[in-house]
């Protein structure tokens, strides 16, 4: 460690340089912990549900399965046994070593770029990779985007630590790490780059200094995982690449309205479900420990109870793990289905994913939307279809279009979700009602976020708040807030204490310019510099104003901005400031104050929010 760290002068490097070196360190380990991660998930699969339960979950036709495909024989209360057992280990593991790994893991991150100056544990990348692993590998409905987010970026953390970074840097390191382990995870190393900068915020507001670092790490991230991956799977969008739909006329995106509206009222009944049931497991009376574990049986009965009334169609299991094989199937024939099973998907995976989650396991959230939004999409496909047939040709393709517009709505991020399932499904004829579903799901899913460390904007991230002061006061001049008395005070140099001590009584004044002859201003004092001779009466006539005075003394000139007087008002630790006339050596305007300077500040801050949030304030 202490060789890298000797090895790494960043002070050394050009800043291009610098972000290059840096984010092929995150990509590398993001791809490694991206294949880690997956193979951990596999073995924990296989010798929990396959080995004990008979259940072998489907997956992808992109992913690489490590165990080939052997006959068991289905014990359904086993698994149930399982996904207790598996919470109860992965909640011990969570609370004992390290409780910001519980949960979905990307809003870890998004609180640690906004309030924790990018600052990661270390031993949480290790520990949520276990334990999201074990989440999911023993049935718990989460995805891989969460966990693997957490990872990336709390690499990335300790290298910028490491590296001695500043604050800001290593924010941008922190969420290049987490775009990369996205980009890595589902082959996708665009998508994971803008996903980095667009999931900070929950209103349209990008981090654009993080798309470069992170469209590199990315990159490398997705380099190194795909050389895990099989030949004939290792350039394949992760649903297949035959997924090809037709868009043939505008008349089309009338159904699709249909289908944006259903995903965005879904959309808030998934949020209030997962917050609602967090609240639930937040007052029992019991260690958190345990918490997953119970979240984990219930979640496993609810998959009894519906395997049970759909007559053992072991498809309705999709609504645990990852649920990607259910997802694979309603994309290539959402009609084997049914509308009926796939809303018991759609509602179940809500329910199970919740009480997963919630409840404090580990694992991601942008799987399971994935999954609830496809599968809604092709219910609602089925459904105009068999209205519409020759307006809806295909139901599948409304699966496609429904995986976007559900996690755009639900996790505020709708460029980077229309990237990534086209980069997941290969299929990019269907970018126009894409758009459309994502936009009004946007709008619909407003006050309903998945992400609740998300800020609005730039404007409202404490990560941000030194950057937006800077540049509130840079828009404002020193002549615009100075201060012109026409009675102030002046001292001439040449006055005696005992007037100055008569004049000071008879004014409010802090701060006394002194000037000469020729009223220039040639050094200032305060009224606590005078105090220091009030005690000595033989002073009074001997010391005049010009030995009480500073000579050397801070000033701005009314051109200056404002950002340039509060640094003055700082580094000298005064409240008020002269401001001298630049075309006149000395010539005194007036005094700039502290206070003044803050008032104008906040006053242009309530104007900014004012325009920002008052929909009826015209625009230039």
């Amino acid at each position: 460690m202490k060789y890298l760290q000797e090895r790494i002068d960043l002070s050394q490097l050009r800043a291009s340089g610098k972000w290059v070196l840096l984010a092929c360190l995150v990509g590398v380990a993001s791809g490694l912990g991206a294949i880690a991660f997956q193979w951990f998930s596999q073995v924990v699969s296989h010798f929990s549900l396959t080995h004990f339960a008979g259940y072998a979950p489907s997956e992808a036709l992109g992913e690489k399965p490590l165990f080939a495909e052997a006959e068991h024989v289905f014990l359904p209360w086993m698994v149930v046994a399982v996904m207790i057992v598996g919470g109860l280990i992965s909640g011990t593991i969570t609370y004992c070593l390290a409780p910001e790994a519980e949960g979905h893991g990307t809003d870890a991150v998004i609180d640690a770029f906004h309030n924790r100056r990018g600052v990661i544990r270390g031993r949480v990348p290790i520990i949520k990779t276990i334990t999201s692993a074990i989440t999911i590998g023993t049935g718990g409905s989460g995805g891989r985007e969460g966990p693997i987010a957490q990872i990336g970026a709390g690499f990335a953390s300790w290298v910028g630590s490491l590296a001695k970074l500043s604050s800001r840097d290593r924010r941008i390191l922190l969420a290049a790490g987490m775009g990369a382990g996205v980009g890595a995870i589902f082959r996708a190393p665009l998508a994971g780059a803008v996903f980095a900068g667009e999931i900070l915020y929950s209103d349209a507001d990008i981090e654009a200094d993080v798309i470069v670092p992170a469209g590199t790490a990315s990159v490398v991230a997705y380099s190194i995982y795909s050389q895990s991956l099989s030949p004939d799977v290792r350039f394949m969008p992760l649903f297949g690449d035959d997924l090809n739909h037709a868009f043939g006329s505008p008349i089309q995106l009338l159904p699709y309205l249909g289908l944006a509206l259903a995903l965005g009222l879904v959309g808030v009944l998934y949020v209030k479900c997962f917050y609602g049931t967090q609240k639930l497991f937040a007052k029992l009376p019991i260690l958190p420990h345990f918490r997953p574990a119970i979240g984990a049986g219930l979640a496993g009965l609810l998959s009894l109870a519906l395997l049970y009334y759909f007559g053992h169609d072991q498809r309705v299991l999709y609504i645990l793990g990852t649920g990607y094989g259910g997802l694979q199937e309603a994309l290539n024939g959402a009609a084997d289905f049914g509308v009926p099973l796939l809303l018991a998907i759609v509602f179940g995976k809500i329910l199970t994913t919740s009480l997963t989650i919630s409840s404090g396991g580990s694992g991601g959230v942008f799987g399971p939307s994935m999954v609830i939004g496809g599968s809604l999409g092709a219910a609602v496909g089925l459904g105009f279809q068999s209205l519409w047939p020759s307006l809806v040709p295909s139901a599948e393709a409304f699966a496609v279009v429904g995986m976007a517009g559900f996690f755009a709505g639900v996790g505020r991020a709708p460029i980077s979700t229309i990237i990534m399932v086209r980069a997941l499904t290969g299929d990019y004829s269907l970018l126009v009602p894409t758009m459309l579903v994502t936009t009004i799901t946007f709008v619909l899913c407003s006050r309903a976020k998945l992400y609740r460390k998300q800020v609005p904007s730039r404007l409202d991230s404490a990560a941000h708040r030194g950057d937006f002061i800077v540049d509130v006061l840079e828009g404002l001049k020193v002549d615009d807030v100075f201060h012109r008395d026409p009675n102030m005070t002046l001292i001439p140099e040449s006055m005696h204490l005992d007037k100055i001590v008569r004049s000071l009584v008879h004014t409010r004044q802090h701060y006394f310019p002194v000037v000469d002859a020729n009223k220039k201003m040639i050094g200032i004092f305060t009224d606590d510099d005078v105090r220091s001779y009030l005690f000595n009466d033989s002073m009074a006539t001997l010391v005049v104003a010009g030995d009480i005075m500073t000579s050397r003394y801070a000033c701005v000139f009314p051109s200056d901005d404002l950002n340039t007087a509060m640094k003055q008002f700082t580094a000298q630790n005064i409240d008020e400031l002269p401001v001298i006339d630049p075309n006149n050596e000395g010539g005194l305007l007036g005094m700039l104050r502290r206070r003044d300077t803050i008032s104008a500040y906040n006053e242009r801050l309530m104007e900014y929010k004012t325009e920002v949030d008052d929909p009826n304030v015209a625009t230039a």
